[in-house]
């Protein structure tokens, strides 16, 4: 790549102001504490999450080099370059031992500059929006020198924030601040996490946002050729929010060769974190592969603007906001269901389910006893003594076939959490 042009990018990004009165997001305590140990730090998340913001924020308080590769002006930019890369940023900034690169999947083998930093003992953090360089390249060569995070949208708690809401242990419990709760919270049940959109709500934003994920992420990186099959594959799935899908129906539904090529579509909508699949519990793990997933998306205004229809069944948009805050807390999610259905059973390290989850829009009359048995089915099964049951804003606790059973407003729980 020419000197003097990658020279012009890195001064001009380094130069950007940054915007102030930035959310301080939880993963920051995260970052820093992993910062003072020798591994190669990699914070994953779909685009616009916030994790260049992130890096900023680590930046103002442990100095050190800095370049974004999502730069179409760093198109060129090859492995060669990355030697050039670093005399530049010596010459232009002095010597650091600290390396920070956006969306360096861009750049093909830079897990060898990566390895070459981290063996010198520099630290480097690096920040990706596709799985996928996040399991072969780091697999094959950087094994055991690398520690991972991963990004999401806003939580309900940094949403507050956001807000100019500050938390305290009594806020859940006041009137006044019970109330806001409640306002903001139905604020981020519809509009969802994404930092910028949240600012002005212009559709367009969350418009090209989704473009350059099926475009540049998906469509460009894996080749492929079906644009309208992968676009139907999205609008089905957020229209389906947390219902069981079936590889072979919808291979049918959108005409494709086989159920693999539906397979493979997810994989890739999965690496670029835009859907998730959710498999059925079994302790066969080959009955596991072939059962119906449930599916989710990354955010609900994201889900919204790609043609959620916002219904009296309101539930699914709650569902996937407790998907996404068991995914934002680190948890193996599975789904169980027999005669009847459990939203979310969790497994620990232990190997073993420790937790089973339902989430309803309201208890009522005409649903209460199939939102309890379906609980109480996944508590006896793995032989559980207290189940949860996450709701728009009903509180309650109760006793039922020896189990004990708490009804908790999905606000509440986030909060807590």
């Amino acid at each position: 790549m020419d000197q003097t042009e990658l020279k012009k990018i890195i001064i001009e990004q380094n130069n950007r102001r940054e915007q102030e009165d930035l959310v301080d997001r939880e993963l920051f305590l995260k970052v820093e504490t992993y910062i003072k140990n020798d591994f190669i730090i990699i914070i994953s998340g779909i685009r616009r999450s916030g994790k260049s913001t992130l890096l900023s924020q680590i930046r103002k308080k442990y100095a050190g080099y800095y370049l974004n590769f999502d730069d179409e002006r760093l198109i060129n930019f090859k492995i060669e370059d990355f030697q050039l890369l670093e005399e530049l940023f010596i010459e232009l900034y002095g010597e650091k031992k600290i390396f920070y690169f956006d969306e360096i999947q861009n750049i093909p083998m830079w897990e060898r500059f990566a390895r070459r930093l981290h063996d010198e003992g520099k630290k480097v953090l690096i920040t990706g929006s596709n799985a996928s360089m996040l399991s072969k390249e780091l697999g094959t060569h950087l094994t055991g020198r690398y520690l991972m995070l991963q990004m999401f949208p806003f939580s309900f708690k940094e949403f507050l924030l956001l807000k100019k809401f500050e938390l305290n242990k009594n806020s859940a419990y006041l009137t006044i601040s019970r109330a806001k709760i409640k306002k903001y919270f139905s604020d981020y049940f519809i509009n969802g996490g994404f930092p910028e959109y949240l600012k002005e709500l212009n559709p367009d934003y969350i418009k090209t946002l989704y473009e350059n994920i099926i475009y540049r992420d998906i469509l460009v990186r894996y080749k492929i050729p079906n644009e309208k099959s992968l676009k139907e594959l999205v609008y089905l799935s957020v229209n389906n929010i947390s219902k069981e899908i079936s590889f072979n129906s919808i291979k049918k539904i959108l005409g494709l060769g086989s159920s693999t090529t539906v397979k493979d579509y997810f994989d890739y909508l999965e690496n670029s974190f835009l859907i998730f699949l959710v498999p059925k519990f079994d302790y066969s793990l080959r009955k596991q592969m072939y059962y119906n997933k449930k599916v989710y998306c990354i955010d609900n205004g994201l889900a919204k603007y790609l043609g959620f229809r916002v219904t009296p069944d309101n539930g699914k948009l709650l569902e996937n906001i407790v998907f996404i805050e068991l995914k934002r807390m680190g948890k193996e999610i599975y789904y169980y269901s027999n005669k009847k259905e459990c939203d979310f059973v969790i497994k620990h390290i232990t190997a073993n389910i420790k937790e089973a989850i339902q989430v309803c829009y309201e208890l009522t009359r005409e649903n209460r006893e199939r939102e309890i048995f379906g609980l109480l089915e996944a508590l006896n099964e793995f032989k559980l003594k207290e189940g949860l049951i996450l709701t728009y804003d009903q509180e309650e606790e109760f006793e039922q076939e020896g189990k004990k059973i708490k009804v908790i407003p999905i606000w509440k729980w986030l909060i807590n959490n």
